[in-house]
């Protein structure tokens, strides 16, 4: 590359030094020729020209500086500000980022509950042994004999703390009725077997216990006992998170808002199905009067006996039951903890139970039948289960019990209908003495007494009991004030 620079200052040095000459020769008074003019004049048109270059560049040279520096400067603040903008603008998508979870979610986020909440979650699985239909009684064959199946059904439970030998779990009554075998998985899928505890099929709640030398120290090290809130300071449109064994696959979380508080529900409707193809995941049990939180979170069967947890992680409800239809969407209902606090402590300090033998099971010695909702209404008779008949020599007769009363309690157990009876007789055997209440007919009202009774052996054959069925079907018996009752059941 031709250097420039380099012949710009040997054209200056020429010009300066034939300038230099000239002037020389002017002041020692020799005039100077003509070539020599020639040569000056020369000289004076380079040398403008290059004092012009000169003062050019450096006006430009300065110029270009300026600009640079104006524009280095200029580029520089805008890339500042641009910087703080974005940097001022990320603080402000954050706080809002923030304040908007902290407005929507609460104390904890939904992630935080969960993984505080589930060494609190069990899963239940029911074993148990069914009758079914006999397919050929439909056409007259074995009709005399029942026919059996074993069944699995799943839930889930809270641990809700812990005696001396035992773990303690509430969970929905419907979810360990009828139980051959119960079993419970934790949080490390650790499965021990449990024993029912205590439970009131009047308000579909159940306590389960687990023997403490049953369970490992691994386990006993993962778990964790939940922590009870206040379902009463609920709040319609409050944030909730429901956690449950969701068809058996094991725990799941879901969310959503209280949608109502204070809702009665009356499962009688609903799980029996209605004429809109409504059913509910609930016990048969009549639960009007009831009142439940109703949400949106999605409670899904096997969700029953799981937990309904605030924001910040406290237990608000037991789940219990969902609506399901075409026509019918987003309608769950749990337990409210705070309604059923002292039912639950009382089945807390109830005496384990595991299932008699059959041949060992202890007896009344009545027939009987339920009193439904629509019965007490129309005889304006209590709650319980009507004694239709008392078996000559058996526990009933023997402490004084008599048709016509309403049995109303087992051993401190509510009964409202037949099968919640026998059902707790199968953890009773034969020779154990308890307390029944009952409710008395007098003049047009109903008396409260209880009697102590020592139950019997079972006599009758399944041949018996059926020959008393057919006997006692389509049969009438006279209530209070002269009103019937129909269809008494086998011996009990």
């Amino acid at each position: 590359m031709m250097d420039y620079r380099n012949n710009y200052n040997n054209e200056n040095e020429t010009n300066n030094e034939n300038m230099m000459a000239a002037e020389q020769n002017s002041f020692n008074g020799k005039k100077p020729s003509s070539k020599n003019k020639k040569a000056a004049k020369l000289a004076k048109k380079i040398g403008a020209i290059a004092l012009s270059a000169v003062l050019f560049g450096g006006v430009a040279g300065g110029t270009f500086q300026a600009v640079n520096h104006f524009a280095g400067s200029t580029t520089a603040t805008a890339t500042t500000t641009t910087a703080q903008q974005t940097t001022s603008n990320s603080s402000l998508l954050k706080a809002a980022a923030t304040s908007s979870s902290s407005t929507s979610t609460g104390t904890m986020d939904v992630s935080t509950i969960a993984k505080n909440a589930m060494p609190s979650i069990v899963s239940i699985t029911n074993q148990s042994v069914q009758e079914v239909q006999n397919y050929f009684s439909m056409f007259g064959y074995g009709a005399q004999t029942p026919q059996t199946e074993e069944t699995t059904s799943c839930g889930s439970g809270i641990i809700i703390g812990k005696n001396d030998t035992e773990l303690l779990i509430v969970t929905n009554n419907h979810v360990v009725e009828d139980a051959d075998t119960l079993s419970v998985s934790f949080v490390n899928n650790q499965v021990c077997k449990a024993n029912i505890k205590g439970t009131d099929a009047d308000n579909d709640l159940a306590v389960i216990a687990v023997p403490l030398s049953e369970i490992p120290d691994d386990t006993m090290s993962s778990i964790a006992v939940a922590t009870m809130g206040d379902s009463d300071s609920v709040e319609v449109g409050e944030q909730v998170v429901a956690i449950g064994n969701a068809l058996g696959y094991g725990q799941s979380v879901t969310t959503g808002i209280i949608s109502a508080a204070n809702r009665v529900i009356d499962s009688d409707s609903s799980s029996d199905g209605s004429s809109d193809g409504t059913t509910a995941d609930t016990s048969s049990t009549d639960t009007t009067g009831k009142t439940y939180l109703q949400t949106d979170a999605a409670i899904n069967p096997g969700n029953s006996g799981g937990a309904l947890l605030n924001m910040n992680g406290e237990v608000i409800g037991i789940n219990s039951a969902k609506l399901a239809s075409t026509e019918v969407e987003g309608m769950g209902y749990a337990i409210p903890v705070s309604r059923v606090s002292d039912i639950i402590e009382n089945l807390m300090n109830e005496q384990t139970r595991t299932k008699v033998a059959a041949e060992d099971q202890g007896t009344i010695g009545i027939k009987c039948l339920d009193v439904s909702s629509q019965i007490q209404q129309a005889y304006n008779m209590p709650a319980g289960i009507y004694i239709s008949e008392v078996t000559s020599g058996g526990a009933a007769e023997n402490a004084g019990l008599k048709s016509g009363y309403v049995l109303t309690s087992f051993d401190g157990h509510s009964i409202t209908s037949t099968s919640e009876l026998k059902s707790l007789l199968q953890y009773y055997s034969a020779g154990e003495t308890v307390e029944v209440e009952v409710q008395v007919p007098d003049n047009g009202s109903y008396e409260t007494k209880t009697f102590s009774l020592t139950l019997g052996t079972s006599t009758s054959s399944s041949d018996d009991q059926q020959s008393d069925s057919q006997q006692n079907a389509g049969s009438s018996r006279s209530a209070e004030g002269g009103n019937t009752l129909t269809s008494a059941t086998p011996s009990i």
